[in-house]
């Protein structure tokens, strides 16, 4: 696995709670920006914030197709960075913000 990116800000991306439901948008496949916005109540300009670091780190991939901007997962990747095991313990970390954020 590439080690060229900060892995603990990828698990604290993924696990934002506005990230993470962004992200189980996108594991049915790929979805435009709109529609990502419109499902997570903020603007378009705000979901491709929320999700820069993931696209350029290449875990969500960003094209364009007739004018509409389209966001899909590279899920492999993804679960690449739940599963490795140097990641749990920045995972368990992960989970505990986002129950701190639900409390």
């Amino acid at each position: 696995m590439d080690d060229a990116f900060d892995k603990e800000k990828i698990v604290d991306c993924m696990f934002d709670p506005i990230t993470s439901s962004i992200l189980a948008e996108l594991e049915d496949g790929e979805k435009e920006c709109s529609y990502l916005a419109q499902q997570s109540s903020i603007s378009e300009n705000d979901v491709l914030d929320r999700l820069s670091y993931l696209i350029e780190c290449g875990f969500i991939f960003k094209n364009s197709n007739d004018g509409k901007l389209l966001l899909s997962a590279n899920s492999e990747k993804l679960n690449s960075i739940v599963e490795n095991s140097d990641n749990f313990d920045a995972t368990i970390s992960g989970l505990e913000k986002m129950d701190s954020y639900l409390n």
